[in-house]
């Protein structure tokens, strides 16, 4: 599971890498990697609203943790279901640490991360309100791998007797509840519990509610204002293990000991298979749902390789999309689990997000990075072969070199991350091409395919294509949004619906034919640059309204959920010409919880509960609600059906590929 890093505040920069680094390694060491957790970075105004709401203290603190489930100190909760893998929020005030930091000449880096670290114990129950709570967290806690002995004795700061140690105050422990409150950039959790006691009011930058928040706000001071290190001491290991002393210039250390490298690369007598990591890119204007497509090429290649080998594909972050147009919404760095079900995908092939195989491998290094290309000479008529070659670059590559021999580019957002190695290849075929090249050609733990579209499926619409298009299960947050707005505007559930759906896709066998979808016409309507290559085979507004009014009038519908992306000038056309119109229009809360991409998940997924659906001619956001439909059992008559151009001649409907178990 994933750790929610946003930063929140602009006085002081933050290395978010480092310390989202930190606070995954003590999530394993606590043996909570399961659960998410989301992190903070806050100024003072913010941790003084905080600190005042809910601690009666308005003055800025260097942490506040809002626990989402009460356990004993060491204990992990016990979720009941995907929801509650949620350790909870810290927020870190990091302005008013630095602050702090420049006072008593601390590193600021290594003492955010402690600080963090400090946060993290407070969601999994441990408490310092005594010398005993103080010393537990080091007893509980799974051993530091380290030369020294941990420490026999409390920190001077903290008293011989009961009370708080440091001076820290004891409010915390009589606060009220914190917010009810959705976690840190996901969406609001629906399972119902137990409503607490008031106050229940809204949190800082929130939408929505969650019953079961409790604060455990904790600013550890010690006398003076001076920053205390928590009670575990292999929470000081973790911040000099994310925060290293600057480095003294040296010779050019071994291969095997090159940045990047994780112990499992180290050459070895008798060594434990190592995992391997293969990563990959697209073209940048690529959009979300080609790259959706490229994912099953990628995940076909990864199924090769692991009949020799042990593989895990590396999910690249999301964001930077041509499509994402929306004003003033951060969308870089977005994990997978903001749109798709992780624990899903891991049915089907071993997945991990960006920041966990940073986590793992050992530092932002990439070894390998192959870009793929077409042949300089083109295809030749005649007889297909496929066929990959190592041939100079045709492009200019998007790398370029720094000072220290490293590549930098994109990679996603992470500008921290660099290749060691960067070459191309030419190549003419399916994925699984490519699989001799990283057996064979390459001894790198970490390998990158960039311009991973040039590569075509290996057996498009055969049971591995179906396999992994199945695991793609939308993330339960945006599905129950999506549901919960079927239901309120269009009397649609999936009782009444026959949509009935398995969380676990392995066991969803639905026979064709037997959904029924809801009373309402679903539409996809490509605009914008779509059109634009696209004349003869799109409709004009004026066309697709028509459209639209004899399918309601056949199907003796009432109701019309349109999915679009044209412009505001004709959407307000739209409403005018087909009052029946619905449409899923966010607030800004929501635009900013969900993003572009989830908006268009939650559209897809309404869309592909119509009782009927119509799309746009070739596009990728139609085809992906086709397979939807596939997969819930339409009748293929009432899914593979798109608008017509006024001037196309011959307007052929979409193939029915239908899915095989």
């Amino acid at each position: 599971m994933s750790v929610a890093l946003r930063n929140a505040q602009r006085a002081v920069p933050v290395r978010r890498a480092p310390l989202r680094r930190a606070v995954c390694a003590l999530r394993a060491a606590l043996g909570a990697s399961r659960f998410d957790v989301g992190l903070v970075c806050a100024g003072n105004g913010l941790m003084r609203r905080l600190n005042g709401a809910y601690r009666q203290r308005p003055e800025p603190t260097d942490v506040l943790s809002f626990p989402f489930h009460r356990v004993a100190a060491g204990e992990l909760p016990r979720p009941r279901c995907r929801d509650e893998y949620n350790l909870g929020d810290i927020f870190l005030g990091v302005e008013y640490i630095h602050q702090q930091c420049r006072a008593t000449g601390e590193d600021f880096d290594g003492v955010l991360a402690v600080t963090a670290a400090h946060g993290l114990c407070h969601l999994l129950g441990y408490q310092h309100d005594t010398k005993t709570e103080w010393q537990q967290p080091r007893s509980t806690a799974p051993a530091a791998p380290t030369a020294t002995p941990l420490l026999r004795r409390p920190p001077a700061d903290v008293p011989e007797g009961d009370g708080h140690p440091g001076g820290a105050e004891p409010a915390h422990r009589r606060q009220p509840p914190a917010p009810d409150r959705g976690p840190l950039l996901r969406g609001p959790r629906r399972t119902p519990r137990p409503p607490l006691p008031p106050p229940r009011t809204e949190g800082p930058g929130r939408r929505g509610g969650r019953p079961g928040w409790r604060g455990a706000g904790m600013a550890a001071q010690g006398p003076g204002g001076r920053l205390l290190p928590p009670p575990p001491l292999l929470l000081l290991g973790l911040a000099a293990l994310a925060f290293p002393p600057p480095a003294v210039a040296q010779p050019p250390p071994p291969a095997a000991f090159r940045a990047g490298h994780a112990a499992s690369s180290l050459p070895a007598a008798a060594a434990v298979p190592r995992t391997r990591y293969l990563l990959y890119d697209v073209n940048p204007p690529e959009g979300f749902n080609l790259r959706r497509d490229v994912y099953i090429r990628i995940a076909s290649l990864l199924k090769t390789l692991l009949k020799s080998e042990n593989w895990v594909l590396v999910l690249p972050p999301w964001g930077r999309l041509y499509h994402w147009q929306s004003p003033n919404i951060l969308q870089v760095r977005i994990p997978w689990s903001e749109f798709f079900d992780l624990p899903s995908l891991n049915r089907n092939i071993p997945v991990i997000e960006y920041e966990q195989f940073l986590a793992e491998s050992g530092g932002p290094f990439i070894e390998q990075i192959y870009v793929l290309q077409g042949y300089a000479e083109g295809w030749k008529e005649g007889t297909w072969e496929e066929k990959i070659d190592e041939r100079p670059c045709i492009d200019q590559l998007m790398y370029s070199k720094d000072k220290h021999e490293y590549y930098r580019g994109w990679f996603w957002g992470y500008e921290e991350t660099r290749g060691l190695n960067v070459s191309c290849l030419s190549v003419q075929g399916s994925a699984s091409i490519v699989a001799p090249i990283l057996l064979k050609n390459t001894s790198a733990q970490s390998v990158m395919l960039d311009r991973a579209e040039n590569l075509l499926h290996d057996h498009y619409g055969g049971k591995d294509y179906w396999n992994t298009r199945r695991s793609m299960v939308f993330a339960k947050h945006l599905r129950v949004v999506g549901d919960e707005f079927r239901n309120k505007y269009l009397q649609s559930t999936d009782e009444a619906d026959r949509t009935h759906y398995k969380e676990d896709w392995t066991q969803m066998k639905v026979k064709t034919g037997t959904a029924l979808g809801g009373p309402y016409l679903g539409v996809h309507l490509r605009r914008k640059d779509f059109i634009w290559g696209h004349r003869e085979d799109v409709p004009s507004l004026q066309g697709a309204v028509k459209k639209i009014q004899s399918l309601l009038e056949m199907l003796k519908l009432e109701k019309v959920f349109v999915a679009t992306d044209a412009v505001e000038e004709e959407i307000e056309s739209l409403k005018k010409l087909l009052p029946e119109m619905v449409r899923f229009e966010p607030s800004w809360e929501e635009l900013e919880l969900y993003k572009d991409g989830g908006l268009a998940v939650i559209d897809q997924w309404i869309c592909a509960h119509a009782r009927y659906f119509i799309g746009t001619s070739v596009s990728t956001f139609s085809f992906r609600i086709h397979e939807e439909r596939e997969i819930l059992g339409f009748d293929p008559k009432t899914t593979y059906n798109r608008f017509c151009g006024e001037k196309e001649k011959n307007c052929e409907q979409p193939t029915h590929w239908k899915i095989v178990y």
